[in-house]
Formats: structure tokens, sequence, C-alpha cells
């Protein structure tokens, strides 16, 4: 990742917005401007898929597809697609600081319908056959997803056999009978698709490189397994023997079952990679680096029988390890990823993270929790790194520390000379923990520079609902130290000009 940085976390969601959710409009070039002018040189965000069950991003229905809801409207009322009180008028939920995922999704279907209706004849356009030609995938996922509305979004392995079985004769008869709802989802893509490319070109302009997500799996429901059953360990009927999990440890006694299906890796190998190599292909032309979630399972993946009640009945298989890297870098060149190796981890899994060449992730919040069994001091960092304070599936700095035991509690004061500091400063103590340590690359989570408590966090593993939601509003906004940003960025050697 190149010499000395800093960075900062927020999901695109989590940027403030005047309709229910952060978009790719000025609210996103705003933020862009700040982190340049404060020194920093990366903007992490999560997925940019469509959110599945739960409003996950890590659940899509579509590995490649992006968020429609991000399309910043301004823009389309500027084309005259859209006019600003048929926007206004709308219910986009109360909470300032909380994504209502059901009132911003059917405000958005209604909004972008009439865009679509009103933008001419787009699909001869220029730009959106480029577009097309670029992406192939679109055309599958318009029609998975047209299909699902006309079935009342129920998963696809409960659709009439004739579709969930991809009968040529009843694809093309949904072909013709679907077609406005299928123009709809391929005009989101291809709006969504423009206004990304803006926005990234605009964020390389400033000199600030975007950091993005790959899930390591893909939801059952979704038009990656519609579409290629073979790839995965489904059974004749479609269904999963096995489904992906972890084993218990010490912050959940009986495991999590995520309930993805599991990859068919001997299936991959038979067609050299194909179907990764073009998912990383298209995350890639969106973002400049990228984090691979769950690289261990890259490694040996945990396998929980499915119907199991919790993940201590799973078993440990092999993944493809280096010749998967080895791979993708044979088309793809050499590839700018971040590898997050935390969890589960084996002297196995620390050696192909080396043999990759590719930054692991380092958590000071781990270096802290004697539930952690790893090694995270700070003394110890590898310089080819990422530290964070916590990512998106952790608390808060505050909400972490109200958690820990006293025991845990005196070391992490201890350990930062902070026996009398007050408890709402020492967030500050950890962040400078984070900035000064031999990490070549160190991201903050904007939560832990405002100082919030576990209000401010983005996800709880194992926990249904609630997640996803927390957003900047204006009094969050404003109260970003960006002066505290930019003089810690400097005094600990990552200001980027």
């Amino acid at each position: 990742m190149g010499s000395r940085c800093a960075g900062v976390l927020l999901p695109v969601f989590s940027l403030p917005g005047s309709y229910g959710i952060g978009t790719i409009g000025q609210e996103a070039r705003g933020f862009i401007d700040r982190l340049a002018a404060a020194g920093q040189r990366i903007w992490q965000i999560l997925p940019l898929c469509p959110p599945g069950y739960g409003a996950s991003p890590y659940s899509s229905h579509s590995t490649n597809a992006g968020n429609p809801w991000f399309i910043d409207l301004n823009s389309l009322v500027a084309k005259n697609w859209l006019a600003p009180h048929e926007i206004e008028s709308l219910d986009w939920g109360d909470v300032p600081n909380r994504v209502n995922y059901a009132k911003v999704e059917q405000s958005s279907r209604k909004v972008l319908h009439l865009a679509c209706a009103r933008a001419g004849k787009w699909v001869e356009s220029p730009d959106f056959v480029a577009f097309h030609e670029a992406n192939p995938w679109v055309t599958d996922y318009a029609l998975f997803m047209a299909l699902k509305t006309h079935f009342g979004g129920v998963s696809w392995l409960e659709w009439p056999q004739e579709f969930r079985n991809r009968q040529p004769e009843a694809l093309e008869r949904a072909r013709r009978e679907l077609a406005k709802e299928i123009e709809f989802h391929l005009f989101s893509q291809w709006v969504f698709e423009s206004q990304w490319e803006d926005l990234h070109q605009y964020a390389s302009s400033q000199g600030i490189q975007i950091l993005g997500d790959i899930p390591i799996y893909v939801s059952l429901d979704s038009v990656d397994t519609w579409v290629n059953p073979e790839l995965f360990q489904l059974g004749a009927d479609k269904l999963p023997s096995n489904v992906a999990g972890v084993p218990p440890d010490g912050f959940s006694a009986t495991g999590q079952i995520w309930g993805n299906p599991l990859y068919d890796w001997p299936a991959h190998r038979r067609e050299d990679f194909a179907w990764w190599k073009e998912r990383l292909r298209v995350q890639l032309r969106r973002v400049d680096l990228l984090r691979v979630d769950h690289f261990r399972g890259l490694e040996s993946y945990f396998a929980v029988p499915t119907g199991a009640k919790t993940a201590g009945a799973g078993h440990w298989e092999p993944g493809p390890g280096l010749e998967f890297f080895q791979a993708m870098e044979a088309e793809l060149g050499d590839l700018p990823l971040v590898l997050e190796d935390l969890g589960y981890m084996t002297e196995e899994v620390r050696q192909l993270r080396e043999a990759t060449g590719k930054p692991g992730i380092q958590l000071i919040q781990f270096a802290f929790d004697s539930r952690e069994p790893a090694n995270y001091w700070p003394y110890e960092m590898p310089r080819n790194a990422v530290v964070y304070t916590g990512t998106h599936d952790n608390d808060t700095l505050r909400g972490w520390f109200d958690s820990l035991s006293s025991a845990d509690q005196e070391l992490a004061r201890v350990y930062c000379a902070a026996q009398d500091t007050a408890l709402a400063d020492l967030p500050r103590c950890f962040l400078t923990l984070a900035m000064t340590s031999v990490a070549d690359t160190c991201i903050i989570p904007v939560a832990d520079y405002l100082g919030l408590g576990s209000e401010g966090r983005i996800n709880t593993p194992s926990v249904a609902n609630g997640n996803w939601e927390w957003k900047l509003d204006e009094t969050t906004l404003g109260a970003i130290p960006w002066t505290f940003i930019d003089q810690l960025t400097r005094i600990s050697g990552r200001y980027s000009e």
C-alpha cells in the first residue's frame, strides 16, 4: 500500500443525506474534500452491493451489482428526470442518525421508476451500451430481480420449478412479460455505475484512494447461486448440505452460523477460477484497494451441517490456498488487496498471508481483551499491516472499553499511561496508540474520532436487527474533529500532501 499513511472508515450509507441514507453525491464529495484537507489518503467503505436480509451488505442478492439507494437523486433532478417535490413528498424515515431501510427502499423505487420513465431512449445511448458491454453480469441480475419482484420477494428456491431451474422457454417468456421491471433494474445499475465512476475519479483528483470490501461468501438467495449452482456445494435440490460459519471462541461459546453456501473449489479450479476473476475485475474497477473479508476461509473454511443448532457441529475443510492468489494475479496483475485475517488464526493462515505479500489487519481493541488469544500488542505489529482501533464488526472504542472486565480496563489504562484520564477522553489515547504504531497504514472509524458510545456501532455479529443503520446527521457531521485528525496525522508521520 506504499508509504506510511492514514485513512477513515465510513460506509456510504453512513454519510449525511436528506433522503434517509448516504448517497454518492455532494455529501460524498464534501467528505472527500475534508479527508484530503486533513492529510488522509484512504476512504474505506463497506461493500457497495445492494443489502440483503437484515440490511447486510455482506448478504446481497448480487456480488457485482451496486446499491441503487446510493444514487444521488439531486443529479437526476438536474437532468429533469425528477422534480424536487416528487422526492421531498415521500417518507424517507424520521430519525436523522438511523437508516430506515424499509422506507428508503420504498421511496427510492418510486422515484427511480419515475426517472427511468422520463430518461428518454437511454437504452440506445452510447453510455448505456458501453456500460452493458463492460458488465455482462447485469443481464442476469436484472432478470433475477424482476422475477424476485414478480414472485413477491421470496427466495429463488421457492419459485416455480421452471424458473428455479432456469428453463430457457420460461426465461424468454419472463423477459417479454417483465420487460419494464427488467429495464428498471438495468437503468438503476447504469445510473449507479455512472455516478460512482464520477465520484471515484473525483476522489483520485483529490489524492484520496477508496478502499472497498469484498465479502468472501455470497447469499444463498442470490443471482450468483441461481445462475451458477455448480460452483457451490448444493445438492440436486439446489439446497446446501453444509453452510458457512465460524467455530466457538472467546467471544461466542456456540460460534456463529452464517448460513451462506460454500464454494465447490474443485469446480472453480476446473474453470481456472473464472467466476472469481470476473468478480475481482468488477470490484477493482470501482476502487483503488480491496479488503478481502474472512481471508482465512481461502486457506481452510468452517463447514456447518445445514440445520445444526450451533456452529459446534462444524468442521474444517481445505480451501484453495496460494493457488487462488496465483491464478488471480496471473490474469489481473498485482492485486492491491488487504487481507482480513482476524478471528480463528493458525500458523497455516499466517503462512498463506505472508506468501501473498499482502498486508493483514491489526486491531487495537484485541490487544487489551483477554478473550482474544492472538497477539495484537502494538509493539509487535508488523509494518506490512493495516491497524484499526476497531472495524465495522466491533463496538466503538467507548462501547468496547465499557464492556471490558475491570482487569482488562486497568491493563489498557496502564499501557496508555491513562490511569487518571477521564472516560470521555480515553478514545483519544487509543487513537494515538494506533496512529503512532509502526503499521504502514492506520484507518480509524469516524465514530471513534467522534468518541461515540455503542450508539455509533455499525454491526453486531449474530444480532439480527438494528445493524447497518448508523449514519451521520448534521450534529455529528459538524462534530468531527478535523483539526485533531490533521494534527494527529502529522505528528504520527502519516500526513499525505
